[in-house]
């Protein structure tokens, strides 16, 4: 293995900030990237992959689903992941007759004798993948490693067709069902989708399994001291369609954010008090956003 002296220092960690200002609109907002750039690895990695394999150890039913059935498109996926480390990402990565060497953490893996592959998937890159099968019934969620949930329980979703997994995302029936299944319908091997899903939220742990809706105000949370206690929690969505099966893999690399670090100046403030302000009721609802609106939209005016 390399000394680690000799591994480049890890690039800082991207911060997206994907809201807009203005009336909310319900849309994929979807861009075309390069398949190269399906995952991330930034300074953040050491971190999260030692919570991720925390997850793996000690949680494993509520973070991993692979049943039986999905075995070969599990594969599949450890194929795309691991073929594309080592090209992409050379000095953190070597691939030699089925053998990975990940130099960051030291760990070597079998791909070619892998008897779990979301769980190798996991251990490798900090993004979550949920497989979804195009069926004529609609695309169905069949297996995933979901270290970082955003407030939704797998177990709860797993093998139900995508517009039901949404059933309670205020407006997707009507706006955004019928489209999200003509776009996996359609998806071809070769390219990569990518959308950037964002919301504030008051807890910085990447594994949250619950805490939608809520509608209780938090007096822990004042003007005064909404800036350091609240989070931009973004999804960097990426949609790849793999070769073989035609099953398409959902990734998603989450970054958590503190708005301190975002909300530097009267520009940003603005920008993102009016996203919130254009948040209709039901959508900032599901978002728990009406625990704290208030004193956050205080705060962004201050800092005005």
């Amino acid at each position: 293995m390399a000394n680690m002296a000799e591994i480049p220092r890890l690039p800082p960690e991207r911060v997206y900030l994907p809201y807009e200002a203005g009336p909310w609109r319900m849309a994929m907002a979807l861009t075309a990237a390069d398949p190269a750039e399906l995952c991330e690895i930034d300074a953040t990695y050491p971190a999260q992959m030692a919570e991720r394999r925390r997850l793996l150890d000690d949680r494993r039913d509520a973070v991993l689903a692979a049943p039986t059935g999905t075995e070969a498109a599990c594969a599949e996926l450890l194929e795309v992941i691991t073929d594309l480390l080592p090209r992409r990402f050379p000095d953190y990565f070597t691939l030699s007759d089925q053998r990975l060497d990940n130099l960051l953490t030291g760990e070597t893996w079998d791909i070619g004798a892998a008897p779990d592959p979301l769980d190798i998937i996991g251990r490798l890159v900090p993004e979550d993948f949920c497989l979804i099968r195009p069926t004529a019934d609609g695309p169905l969620l069949i297996a995933a490693i979901l270290c970082f949930p955003s407030r939704w329980v797998l177990a709860e979703k797993l093998g139900r067709p995508l517009q039901d997994v949404h059933e309670r995302v205020p407006g997707y029936a009507a706006r955004l069902g019928a489209p999200v299944d003509r776009f996996f319908a359609n998806l071809k091997p070769g390219r990569m989708a990518l959308r950037l899903n964002w919301t504030i939220i008051d807890d910085p742990a990447l594994f949250q399994l619950s805490g939608k809706f809520g509608t209780a105000p938090d007096p822990a949370i004042t003007s005064d001291n909404a800036l350091e206690k609240l989070f931009l929690r973004v999804e960097r969505q990426t949609f790849v369609a793999l070769p073989h099966s035609g099953n398409v893999s959902f990734g998603i690399r989450t970054h958590v954010t503190p708005l301190a670090r975002i909300i530097i100046g009267a520009e940003e403030a603005t920008r993102l008090a009016a996203a919130v302000r254009g948040l209709p009721v039901d959508m900032a609802q599901y978002k728990s956003l009406g625990r704290f609106r208030e004193p956050l939209l205080a705060a962004l005016n201050r800092a005005r």
